[in-house]
């Protein structure tokens, strides 16, 4: 496996997920290199247990390393000054989906947090919602999703560079959340389609 923070920061969130008994999405993971700019991207999607395909709430993560951030991870790694410290941009989309009528964002805010919990002493925060119909080729049948993201930013300081299981302590946290998150949106009152493959 290569030893560099960024694939420590992916396995520590991994791993805070996972523990967290949340589903991750089959073929939803990538891992992306900007080949112009050298910015590296993670993705990755997790469900509830057993909610079908597609599920009815879903979190969307992406971690995103850029290249000034690698090449101030290289200076520190050959001992040079540290000047600036790297950072992991997160973005964590919530989204609720297969819904048979349009969503009424108020209700869906009111079981939302206005920010994440700390991770080391930063929070993400919440943007504002986004609605989407889906209609079939011939207008007959349609379905409705919303979503809302989470943006924000993790600095890495020397230790944590020095030492990749800080990670685990710093990214514990987020599992949980997205878990009770999911949980909190999956209860609200709403009529859903079926999962794709009990379809008709």
């Amino acid at each position: 496996m290569l030893d560099h923070v960024f694939t420590d920061a992916i396995g520590a969130l991994r791993d805070a997920l996972e523990r967290a008994l949340l589903e991750r999405q089959a073929f939803e993971e990538r891992l992306q290199a900007d080949v112009l700019l050298g910015d590296l991207t993670w993705e990755t999607s997790y469900g509830l247990p057993g909610e079908g395909t597609p599920p009815r709430v879903r979190a969307d993560l992406t971690l995103e390393w850029p290249t000034w951030s690698q090449a101030a991870y290289r200076s520190w790694y050959i001992d040079e000054e540290l000047t600036e410290l790297p950072r992991i941009d997160i973005e964590v989309v919530l989204r609720v989906q297969r819904l048979a009528r349009p969503a009424e964002p108020s209700g869906f805010l009111a079981a939302l947090p206005i920010d994440s919990p700390e991770v080391s002493g930063e929070r993400l925060h919440r943007s504002g919602p986004t609605l989407e119909t889906v209609h079939s080729p011939d207008l007959t049948e349609s379905q409705h999703a919303f979503e809302v993201s989470y943006e924000g930013s993790y600095e890495l300081d020397e230790a944590a560079l020095a030492d990749g299981s800080i990670l685990d302590d710093h990214f514990g946290a987020i599992g949980g959340w997205i878990s009770a998150t999911l949980v909190k949106l999956g209860d609200l009152d709403l009529e859903y389609l079926p999962p794709a493959e009990v379809q008709d």
